[in-house]
């Protein structure tokens, strides 16, 4: 058959992305929270020629959320052959509703029942062969993680987008003589379009599906109009009724009892403690008292691990590789090929020092992706967003924002991203506006550099302090941005908590790669042009070519702004030039400062940092680094969300302006004890 699609649906936390790595053998980014998927991804299914679409997860057809707006304009769109709806066995009626409207999209379906075993641990136990009868479509109980019953799934999904034509809309649920007459008048008005449901619009644009009722518009003004004034009719109708119920609720209600009954049938249940071991757990990590606490431990640990205990001697070794052999089989190979003094500069002091600079903290930064995914997988990073709900509601956002901080401080690009799971359009812009505060993976060489040079002791805790920072300052900053930018507007939080799930190392490891590959593979490209660059500018000035660093056009870059630094602290052309050649990637602070130091390794770096800094400047620097202007792909996808160039350079000015505000506070309360 010709290559044929299949949409994969479901609620949040139901292992959805887990079963799309399962079924196609390809990696995508899994977490264990809400709004994981913020776009649809594709991978092609095992051998089979089908595509697989893995779209948000969402818990009903109404779009609230941009991401849940992705999935209904994918639906409406695309049109997929098949429906693979992956739902929780032990969150059956939840995930039913959500059920319920695909199957009255009308595309040949199929249910994955994932997630058996937390039901069983909790007493029930599903009859698979009682759905599939009553909703007309194939149940096929499902591990992800253990790859089971995935062959069963690729065969039925093939079998039906092969029999996509001729399927029937078996399944119908009768929403009353009201409901169902108003139905039937706007099937009739409904634009034609081939495979999709008249009846689906119809119900979907009742129920005041924007998107729906946006594409209708789109086709037909006048029909909209009709539309329009059958919905209303049925709603009067519906009022005056003895159930006095709105049309939505109406069909809430319907769906509902029909669910209920349904699991009356298909459910058994056996005597099981009520209390699991997920619920012992949460009841200490999401306590009122103790949540923050605990978060605030397990980053430390994490920092501890990061900068002292393993990431520290790795790095320590990658940097000797890099200072001592590499250095010496580069230059021994130049001289032995007769390279120019020119050539030998480029490559020594320039690419190997510049890049070299950067992946010296490849360890740290793998070891910091490792542990957030374990938290991620574990099922811990739902219950983050918990226990900070209550410090969110307090400066006017809700728990949900915290996620976009969260995985801010692995990239701030995909942190702007993850704002669309946010429900309300200007929440979601005060939390794109704040996610650059988090501290990212490229900012980490430039504390690793710092701490390690001026607080050998104490590197963990003092970057937990830089961390820590930033979100004391995105939650000050979110209290004002939401008075004036959310008025009238009222969050809305719901998250779902997924059980406590010992990670699957194969799993950790792959996400850990794919985090820090992107690191990697920005050391290779942006980093390496930049240091190019910013060497050629050291090479060269006024005078000609080889001139004194001192004499070079990056020294008049950095001395422009130097003036501007003094009250910070480091008013030197050096530390200039590094925070200007910053704003394409945090990365190239160091890798600036290793060419403009002409340091080969780590060890001269820091001996010549050491005479240019004290303990007080060094950490100055470090705040100014967390805060001020974001990276150049930051300010582009910044510009792509908001679609504003206004908010894009609000977003760089204001962030400008609290860096130097800040830092000059930190340095004037470093005087005032005393710290030079």
């Amino acid at each position: 058959m010709s290559r044929w699609s299949a949409a994969l649906v479901g609620n949040p936390n139901t292992g959805k992305t887990s079963l799309f790595n399962a079924l196609t053998r390809s990696y995508e980014y899994v977490g264990n929270w809400t709004g994981v998927t913020v776009e649809k991804k594709v991978g092609r299914l095992r051998d089979h020629g089908g595509l697989l679409i893995d779209l948000p997860g969402i818990y009903s057809l109404q779009p609230i959320s941009k991401d849940e707006g992705v999935a209904v304009q994918y639906l409406i769109d695309e049109q997929p052959d098949a429906v693979l709806n992956v739902i929780d066995a032990s969150q059956l009626e939840r995930n039913l509703y959500l059920t319920i409207q695909l199957l009255e999209y009308g595309a040949p379906m199929i249910i994955a029942l994932n997630m058996n075993d937390v039901a069983e641990g909790r007493g029930y136990k599903t009859k698979e062969h009682v759905l599939a009868s009553r909703l007309h479509v194939p149940v096929v109980k499902v591990n992800a993680r253990r790859n089971q019953g995935i062959p069963t799934l690729i065969s039925f999904m093939k079998e039906g987008a092969a029999n996509k034509s001729t399927a029937a809309a078996v399944f119908k649920v009768d929403y009353g003589p009201e409901v169902e007459q108003a139905i039937t008048e706007l099937v009739k008005l409904m634009p034609e379009v081939e495979h999709l449901s008249p009846r689906w619009l119809a119900l979907q644009y009742i129920e005041n599906n924007k998107v729906v009722q946006q594409w209708v518009q789109e086709r037909s003004t006048a029909a909209a109009q009709a539309m329009q004034r059958i919905q209303a009719d049925v709603e009067r109708q519906l009022q005056d009724s003895h159930t006095a119920l709105h049309l939505a609720q109406h069909i809430r209600t319907v769906r509902m009892q029909f669910i209920r009954e349904l699991l009356a049938e298909s459910i058994s249940r056996s005597e099981k403690s009520s209390v699991t071991l997920t619920d012992r757990i949460d009841a200490i990590v999401t306590n009122r008292w103790l949540g923050i606490p605990i978060f605030m431990l397990v980053m430390y640990l994490m920092f501890k691990v990061t900068f002292e205990w393993i990431g520290a001697p790795l790095s320590d070794l990658l940097e000797a590789f890099f200072g001592g052999p590499l250095t010496d089989w580069l230059t021994q190979g130049l001289e032995a090929i007769g390279a120019s003094e020119f050539t030998r500069a480029l490559l020594v002091d320039g690419i190997l020092a510049g890049v070299g600079g950067v992946l010296v903290f490849v360890p740290q930064i793998l070891i910091l992706f490792l542990f957030i995914s374990f938290v991620e997988d574990s099922g811990y990073m739902a219950r983050i967003t918990l226990v900070m709900d209550r410090l969110m509601e307090a400066v006017g956002l809700n728990g949900k924002a915290f996620i976009p901080f969260i995985i801010g401080f692995g990239c701030n690009v995909p942190g702007i991203m993850a704002a669309r799971t946010m429900e309300q359009p200007r929440e979601r812009l005060v939390t794109s506006l704040l996610v650059p505060f988090m501290s990212c993976s490229a900012r980490l060489p430039v504390y690793a550099l710092f701490a390690g040079v001026f607080f050998t002791s104490h590197q963990a805790l003092v970057v937990l302090s830089l961390y820590a920072l930033g979100i004391v300052l995105t939650l000050v900053l979110a209290k004002l941005f939401t008075k004036v930018l959310m008025k009238g507007e009222h969050p809305i939080f719901v998250i779902e908590l997924p059980p406590y799930r010992m990670p699957q190392w194969r799993t950790l490891f792959r996400s850990t790669w794919e985090k820090g590959k992107g690191f990697v593979r920005k050391a290779g490209t942006l980093i390496l042009g930049g240091s190019v660059l910013i060497w050629l500018m050291s090479y060269m000035g006024p005078g000609g070519f080889n001139v004194d660093m001192d004499n070079s056009y990056l020294a008049m870059v950095g001395g422009i702004i130097a003036p501007l630094l003094a009250p910070l602290g480091f008013g030197t052309w050096q530390a200039g030039a590094s925070l200007v050649t910053g704003f394409m990637a945090k990365e190239i602070v160091v890798s600036t400062m290793n060419i403009i130091y002409k340091a080969p390794d780590m060890t001269l770096l820091a001996q010549e940092i050491e005479k240019a800094y004290t303990p007080m400047s060094a950490y100055t620097f470090c705040v100014f680094v967390l805060l001020y202007i974001p990276c150049l792909a930051t300010v582009g996808v910044l510009r792509k969300e908001t679609s504003s160039w206004k908010w894009t350079l609000f977003a760089i000015g204001y962030a400008l302006v609290t860096a130097y505000i800040v830092a000059l506070i930190v340095r004037l309360i470093g005087l005032g004890l005393g710290y030079v």
